[in-house]
Protein backbone atom coordinates (compact mmCIF):
# COMPACT_ATOMS: atom_id res chain seq x y z
CA UNK A 1 0.00 0.00 0.00
CA UNK A 2 2.41 2.32 0.82
CA UNK A 3 4.91 1.58 -1.89
CA UNK A 4 1.79 2.22 -4.18
CA UNK A 5 1.46 5.94 -2.24
CA UNK A 6 4.75 6.57 -3.06
CA UNK A 7 5.09 5.63 -6.44
CA UNK A 8 1.64 7.61 -7.17
CA UNK A 9 3.21 10.54 -5.91
CA UNK A 10 6.56 9.91 -7.98
CA UNK A 11 4.44 10.01 -11.14
CA UNK A 12 2.64 12.88 -10.09
CA UNK A 13 6.11 15.08 -8.95
CA UNK A 14 7.62 14.46 -12.51
CA UNK A 15 4.51 15.12 -14.20
CA UNK A 16 3.94 18.47 -12.82
CA UNK A 17 8.19 19.00 -12.86
CA UNK A 18 7.48 18.63 -16.79
CA UNK A 19 4.76 21.34 -16.50
CA UNK A 20 6.88 24.10 -14.57
CA UNK A 21 9.27 23.20 -17.28
CA UNK A 22 7.94 24.14 -20.41
CA UNK A 23 5.17 27.10 -18.69
CA UNK A 24 7.93 29.72 -19.95
CA UNK A 25 7.83 28.79 -23.48
CA UNK A 26 4.51 29.43 -23.70
CA UNK A 27 4.29 32.90 -24.15
CA UNK A 28 5.24 32.64 -27.99
CA UNK A 29 2.73 30.22 -28.26
CA UNK A 30 0.12 31.70 -26.75
CA UNK A 31 0.52 34.61 -29.41
CA UNK A 32 1.12 32.49 -32.44
CA UNK A 33 -2.32 30.37 -31.39
CA UNK A 34 -4.00 33.68 -31.80
CA UNK A 35 -2.30 34.06 -34.87
CA UNK A 36 -3.34 30.72 -36.51
CA UNK A 37 -7.22 31.31 -35.36
CA UNK A 38 -7.12 34.90 -36.40
CA UNK A 39 -5.93 33.41 -39.66
CA UNK A 40 -8.19 30.61 -40.47
CA UNK A 41 -11.48 33.30 -39.81
CA UNK A 42 -9.66 35.94 -42.26
CA UNK A 43 -9.26 33.06 -45.13
CA UNK A 44 -12.85 32.14 -45.15
CA UNK A 45 -13.04 29.29 -42.75
CA UNK A 46 -14.96 28.39 -39.60
CA UNK A 47 -14.40 27.86 -36.24
CA UNK A 48 -15.01 24.55 -35.64
CA UNK A 49 -12.50 24.20 -38.43
CA UNK A 50 -9.55 26.28 -36.50
CA UNK A 51 -10.82 24.23 -33.80
CA UNK A 52 -10.79 20.95 -35.26
CA UNK A 53 -6.67 21.06 -36.86
CA UNK A 54 -5.66 21.84 -33.76
CA UNK A 55 -7.15 19.30 -31.67
CA UNK A 56 -6.12 16.62 -34.68
CA UNK A 57 -3.00 18.16 -35.93
CA UNK A 58 -1.54 20.01 -32.97
CA UNK A 59 1.39 21.40 -35.13
CA UNK A 60 1.26 25.26 -35.71
CA UNK A 61 3.98 25.25 -38.82
CA UNK A 62 2.25 22.93 -40.45
CA UNK A 63 -1.34 23.57 -40.18
CA UNK A 64 -0.50 27.56 -41.15
CA UNK A 65 1.22 25.62 -44.23
CA UNK A 66 -2.17 23.85 -44.61
CA UNK A 67 -4.56 26.45 -45.02
CA UNK A 68 -2.27 28.94 -46.92
CA UNK A 69 -1.88 26.47 -49.94
CA UNK A 70 -5.51 25.66 -49.59
CA UNK A 71 -6.75 28.58 -49.82
CA UNK A 72 -4.28 29.45 -52.67
CA UNK A 73 -6.10 26.65 -54.37
CA UNK A 74 -2.76 24.48 -54.66
CA UNK A 75 -2.95 20.80 -55.63
CA UNK A 76 -3.13 17.95 -52.86
CA UNK A 77 -0.25 16.44 -53.45
CA UNK A 78 1.75 19.66 -53.21
CA UNK A 79 0.20 20.40 -49.91
CA UNK A 80 0.14 17.10 -48.25
CA UNK A 81 4.30 17.19 -49.16
CA UNK A 82 4.58 20.67 -48.05
CA UNK A 83 2.91 19.77 -44.74
CA UNK A 84 5.28 16.25 -44.21
CA UNK A 85 8.23 18.11 -44.88
CA UNK A 86 7.63 21.21 -42.90
CA UNK A 87 7.02 18.02 -39.89
CA UNK A 88 9.97 16.15 -40.80
CA UNK A 89 11.83 17.43 -37.79
CA UNK A 90 9.72 15.48 -35.69
CA UNK A 91 11.49 12.07 -37.07
CA UNK A 92 15.11 13.92 -35.70
CA UNK A 93 13.07 14.45 -32.31
CA UNK A 94 11.50 11.34 -32.27
CA UNK A 95 14.63 9.40 -33.44
CA UNK A 96 16.46 10.91 -29.64
CA UNK A 97 13.65 10.01 -27.83
CA UNK A 98 13.23 6.69 -28.82
CA UNK A 99 15.65 5.42 -26.31
CA UNK A 100 13.74 6.65 -23.21
CA UNK A 101 10.51 4.87 -24.54
CA UNK A 102 12.00 1.65 -26.00
CA UNK A 103 10.71 -0.25 -23.11
CA UNK A 104 7.33 1.42 -23.06
CA UNK A 105 4.11 -0.47 -24.68
CA UNK A 106 2.25 0.81 -28.29
CA UNK A 107 -0.22 2.79 -26.30
CA UNK A 108 2.35 4.77 -24.35
CA UNK A 109 4.55 5.50 -27.70
CA UNK A 110 1.47 6.55 -29.28
CA UNK A 111 0.73 9.66 -26.49
CA UNK A 112 4.12 10.30 -26.32
CA UNK A 113 4.34 10.88 -29.98
CA UNK A 114 1.59 12.92 -30.34
CA UNK A 115 2.60 15.41 -27.39
CA UNK A 116 6.10 15.77 -29.13
CA UNK A 117 6.31 19.29 -29.95
CA UNK A 118 9.31 22.03 -30.08
CA UNK A 119 8.49 23.21 -26.23
CA UNK A 120 8.20 19.87 -25.66
CA UNK A 121 11.29 17.97 -26.81
CA UNK A 122 13.12 21.18 -25.59
CA UNK A 123 12.60 20.58 -21.64
CA UNK A 124 11.96 16.56 -21.90
CA UNK A 125 14.70 15.97 -23.43
CA UNK A 126 17.40 17.86 -20.84
CA UNK A 127 15.32 16.16 -18.33
CA UNK A 128 15.58 12.86 -19.46
CA UNK A 129 19.28 12.77 -20.17
CA UNK A 130 19.84 13.67 -16.67
CA UNK A 131 17.29 11.23 -15.36
CA UNK A 132 17.38 8.58 -17.93
CA UNK A 133 17.12 5.49 -15.39
CA UNK A 134 14.35 6.91 -13.51
CA UNK A 135 11.52 4.68 -13.98
CA UNK A 136 8.72 7.40 -14.50
CA UNK A 137 10.61 9.86 -16.37
CA UNK A 138 8.49 9.64 -19.17
CA UNK A 139 5.41 11.19 -17.22
CA UNK A 140 8.09 14.76 -17.48
CA UNK A 141 7.43 14.41 -21.54
CA UNK A 142 3.35 13.62 -20.76
CA UNK A 143 3.25 16.52 -18.43
CA UNK A 144 5.02 19.12 -21.23
CA UNK A 145 3.67 18.12 -23.66
CA UNK A 146 -0.23 18.17 -22.33
CA UNK A 147 0.68 21.52 -21.42
CA UNK A 148 1.41 22.86 -24.44
CA UNK A 149 -1.68 21.09 -26.38
CA UNK A 150 -4.13 22.71 -23.44
CA UNK A 151 -2.19 26.16 -23.79
CA UNK A 152 -2.24 26.18 -27.66
CA UNK A 153 -6.54 25.02 -27.68
CA UNK A 154 -6.87 27.77 -25.63
CA UNK A 155 -5.05 30.68 -27.23
CA UNK A 156 -6.82 29.30 -30.70
CA UNK A 157 -10.31 29.60 -28.87
CA UNK A 158 -8.87 33.47 -27.44
CA UNK A 159 -7.87 34.24 -31.28
CA UNK A 160 -11.57 33.31 -33.02
CA UNK A 161 -13.04 35.24 -30.08
CA UNK A 162 -10.89 38.31 -30.97
CA UNK A 163 -11.10 38.15 -34.70
CA UNK A 164 -10.20 41.12 -36.96
CA UNK A 165 -10.24 43.22 -34.00
CA UNK A 166 -6.31 41.09 -33.21
CA UNK A 167 -5.61 41.09 -36.67
CA UNK A 168 -6.40 44.89 -37.67
CA UNK A 169 -4.43 46.19 -35.02
CA UNK A 170 -1.47 43.71 -34.20
CA UNK A 171 1.02 41.89 -36.61
CA UNK A 172 1.39 38.56 -35.02
CA UNK A 173 3.42 36.84 -37.67
CA UNK A 174 6.83 37.70 -35.90
CA UNK A 175 5.54 35.29 -33.29
CA UNK A 176 5.80 32.51 -35.17
CA UNK A 177 9.26 33.12 -35.32
CA UNK A 178 9.55 33.95 -31.74
CA UNK A 179 8.15 30.70 -30.43
CA UNK A 180 11.42 28.65 -32.27
CA UNK A 181 13.84 31.12 -30.94
CA UNK A 182 12.45 31.14 -27.41
CA UNK A 183 13.25 27.23 -27.59
CA UNK A 184 16.72 27.67 -28.80
CA UNK A 185 17.67 30.86 -27.07
CA UNK A 186 19.85 29.20 -23.81
CA UNK A 187 21.81 27.41 -26.20
CA UNK A 188 23.08 30.63 -28.16
CA UNK A 189 26.13 31.03 -25.48
CA UNK A 190 27.54 27.96 -26.21
CA UNK A 191 30.15 28.30 -29.03
CA UNK A 192 29.27 24.92 -30.14
CA UNK A 193 25.56 25.24 -30.23
CA UNK A 194 25.87 28.33 -31.33
CA UNK A 195 27.81 26.97 -34.54
CA UNK A 196 25.40 24.57 -35.36
CA UNK A 197 22.35 26.84 -35.27
CA UNK A 198 24.26 29.57 -37.53
CA UNK A 199 25.25 26.92 -40.35
CA UNK A 200 21.63 25.47 -40.23
CA UNK A 201 20.39 29.26 -40.54
CA UNK A 202 22.31 29.50 -43.43
CA UNK A 203 21.44 26.81 -45.17
CA UNK A 204 17.56 27.63 -44.37
CA UNK A 205 17.87 31.09 -46.12
CA UNK A 206 20.58 29.21 -49.13
CA UNK A 207 17.72 26.42 -49.63
CA UNK A 208 14.58 28.11 -48.64
CA UNK A 209 13.16 27.83 -52.65
CA UNK A 210 13.52 24.08 -52.43
CA UNK A 211 9.93 22.65 -53.23
CA UNK A 212 8.17 20.82 -50.66
CA UNK A 213 9.44 22.70 -47.83
CA UNK A 214 12.77 20.42 -48.32
CA UNK A 215 14.98 23.21 -46.90
CA UNK A 216 13.95 22.22 -43.38
CA UNK A 217 15.70 18.33 -43.94
CA UNK A 218 18.60 20.23 -45.57
CA UNK A 219 19.35 22.84 -42.94
CA UNK A 220 18.61 19.46 -40.12
CA UNK A 221 20.87 17.43 -41.93
CA UNK A 222 23.69 19.99 -42.16
CA UNK A 223 23.46 21.23 -38.13
CA UNK A 224 23.71 17.38 -37.56
CA UNK A 225 26.89 16.63 -39.40
CA UNK A 226 28.74 19.73 -37.82
CA UNK A 227 27.01 18.74 -34.40
CA UNK A 228 28.74 14.82 -35.30
CA UNK A 229 31.81 16.23 -36.54
CA UNK A 230 32.42 18.88 -33.44
CA UNK A 231 31.58 16.53 -30.71
CA UNK A 232 34.27 13.66 -32.40
CA UNK A 233 36.71 15.79 -33.33
CA UNK A 234 36.53 18.83 -31.38
CA UNK A 235 34.77 17.53 -28.09
CA UNK A 236 37.92 18.75 -26.00
CA UNK A 237 37.78 22.21 -27.02
CA UNK A 238 34.05 22.76 -26.49
CA UNK A 239 33.76 21.29 -22.63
Amino acid sequence: MYQSISTSMNRRKIFFQGIKDVLPLNIPVVLFGVFYAVLCIELGFSSHFAIATSLIIFAGGSQLIFITLFTAGAVPWVIFGSVIMNNSRNILYGAVFSRYIENKNGLWKLILSFFLTDQCFAVSNQYLKKNYNQKFSHYHMLGSGITVWIIWQLSNLVGIWLGNVVSDQLSLNFFVAITFLALIAKDLGKLDHFLVILLSAICSLIFYNLPLKAYVIVSATAGIILAYILNKKFKGIFK
